[in-house]
């Protein structure tokens, strides 16, 4: 898998900061607020504690994703889908959710496609010859069935109202944004392993 070499870092930046903006925001929420149970959204909504920590928490995740997108060179598919999850979680800080525990829409909307991209993105890589450990098309399929799984327990929870709405959308959150920064140090492995 090809890339710039400034890829690494949009790649790094993603898990850092939305563990970062998870974490912050959480911790300055007030009482009843619980992170097991409560939306990262609810955190950036227009009534949430401090909400400017995890709007921007989220437009940096969203512009961190389309980073990595750019740099990456690989097909189309794979670039736009990233980029599109990117995009779209961009969309969710603009889109917050409204006071009193409310929907909105735009915000939905967003949030779907966004965990759709990023759930996705990888099989635009296919079909790929092993160029490193997690860059084969099985090590692709098993990382996107994963990633799904997770995304699923999230629509489960939120959708039933499950106890652990918040863990759920947390853990598939982080996993989507640590799988691109484990396939490009993936793959700067592989090339230095390779020029040897």
């Amino acid at each position: 898998m090809r890339m710039a070499r400034w890829t690494v870092l949009p790649a790094l930046v993603a898990p850092v900061v939305l563990l970062l903006g998870i974490t912050i925001a959480a911790a300055l929420q007030p009482a009843p607020f619980d992170p097991l149970r409560d939306t990262i959204s609810a955190s950036a909504a227009l009534d949430a504690t401090d909400r400017g920590v995890m709007t921007l928490a989220l437009a940096c995740l969203g512009l961190a994703h389309l980073g990595t997108a750019v740099g990456l060179r690989v097909r189309p598919a794979a670039r736009l889908m990233l980029g599109a999850g990117g995009v779209s979680t961009v969309l969710v800080a603009v889109f917050p959710l409204p006071s009193g525990g409310g929907s909105s829409p735009a915000h939905t909307t967003a949030a779907m496609i966004a965990f759709a991209a990023l759930t996705i993105w990888p099989l635009g890589l296919l079909p790929l010859p092993a160029s490193g450990r997690l860059i084969s098309g099985p090590a692709l399929l098993v990382a996107v069935s994963v990633l799904a799984a997770l995304v699923c327990w999230f629509a489960a929870e939120l959708l039933s109202g499950g106890p652990l709405v918040g863990l759920s959308e947390r853990v598939a959150a982080v996993a989507q944004a640590l799988y691109p920064l484990l396939l490009v140090l993936d793959a700067r492995l592989a090339t230095r392993r390779g020029g040897r």
